[in-house]
């Protein structure tokens, strides 16, 4: 290997050949409709995923109506900027309508009934970006926090197989695409060993995975960088891709009461204590989020040979899920880029780093 201080001008192409490196993005920016955001898309970033706009509430509102104008309108934006274009998601037990487990009394389905409108979903959304999208979160979020399978409406009407049935169903109507797992806290030693578990589970039923999605809703303080070194470690030995699909670092104390990670559930009041930069990140936080995004990305390096991707869960700290999860209100500043689209030090610093290709 060489090592190479880079006169890239861009993530993507600072980190060629290491990884992808992409952003999320919404519908106003698949638009095109934010002239420097999307300016800032197109230069940086190789890869898009989109925030909302493939999630069943969104492509899917009513039994028998699919709405695809926004999520054709990201995957046109993906395939023409020639981007490696990401599914988000097919089955996940949030943002998902209460009719999609009932009857038309309002009765919960049987299983058989379910599996059929969860394949009708699937084969319908996959099939239609088939050669487009080229990767798919198939199902999201399913595991609890000590590894054991979340209780969700899909486990309990179909039982523990769900999984197994989504996997399934997106590899026959896209033969070709790849195909993840994604959740959050999967640093944390029970929950890794419970994913795990489960993607060794469908490797053996000859079931096709080829991936598993870190979720990076980080911090300052967390997690340990010990214990996400030995998560990747892990995932090494499964003979599947790694990739960090929703990476942001909070600057922001944590209420006491909420729990790390990214459980969109949690809704707390706003508190201006816990709100302590309103108008400008002052320079200690700015340099003390540098450091953290070289401490991480060091990790992403040593891993490089198995992580295929690292995407920003947004582009520019406006646009950021931070500034009200899982206090609504307050001004958080978790990306790479300002409010104005312009380069932050946490940027330079990443762009500062020598790499071994």
């Amino acid at each position: 290997m060489s090592s190479s201080n880079s006169l890239a001008d861009s993530l993507k192409e600072h980190f060629a050949g290491l990884f992808l490196v992409g952003s999320a993005i919404n519908s106003e920016q698949a638009a095109q409709t934010q002239k420097d955001t999307d300016l800032v898309i197109q230069k940086q970033f190789n890869t898009v995923t989109p925030e909302n706009e493939l999630k069943w509430e969104r492509i899917h509102p009513k039994l028998n109506t699919f709405d695809f104008a926004l999520a054709d309108q990201y995957v046109n934006f993906g395939v023409t900027q020639r981007m490696f274009t990401v599914g988000h998601t097919l089955v996940w037990h949030s943002q998902t309508p209460d009719w999609v487990f009932e009857d038309e009394q309002g009765q919960t389905l049987t299983r058989e009934a379910l599996l059929a409108r969860m394949q009708k979903h699937i084969s319908t959304v996959v099939g239609r970006y088939k050669g487009k999208i080229q990767g798919w979160d198939v199902v999201n979020e399913a595991l609890n926090e000590d590894g054991s399978l979340r209780d969700s409406k899909w486990r309990q009407i179909i039982g523990d197989d769900f999984i197994e049935k989504a996997f399934i169903y997106a590899h026959q109507a896209d033969p070709n695409a790849e195909l993840y797992y994604n959740d959050y806290n999967l640093y944390k030693p029970e929950k890794s060993a419970g994913a795990a578990k489960l993607i060794a589970s469908l490797q053996d039923k000859g079931i096709q995975i080829h991936g598993i999605g870190l979720q990076g809703h980080y911090s300052l303080t967390h997690p340990a960088l010990n214990e996400l070194d030995d998560a990747l470690q892990l995932f090494t030995t499964l003979d599947i891709k790694s990739m960090i699909t929703e990476l942001d670092v909070s600057v922001l104390p944590f209420p006491n009461d909420a729990q790390q990670g990214a459980d969109i559930s949690q809704d707390f009041a706003l508190q201006q204590a816990l709100n302590p930069y309103p108008d400008v990140l002052p320079k200690a936080q700015q340099e003390a989020l540098s450091q953290r995004y070289k401490e991480i990305f060091a990790l992403f390096l040593k891993h490089h040979s198995t992580i295929s991707r690292v995407t920003f869960w947004g582009v520019n700290d406006a646009n950021s899920w931070r500034n009200n999860w899982p206090m609504r209100g307050r001004t958080d500043y978790p990306l790479l880029f300002d409010r104005n689209n312009q380069p932050k030090t946490a940027y330079d610093a990443l762009m500062a780093m020598p790499l071994q290709r």
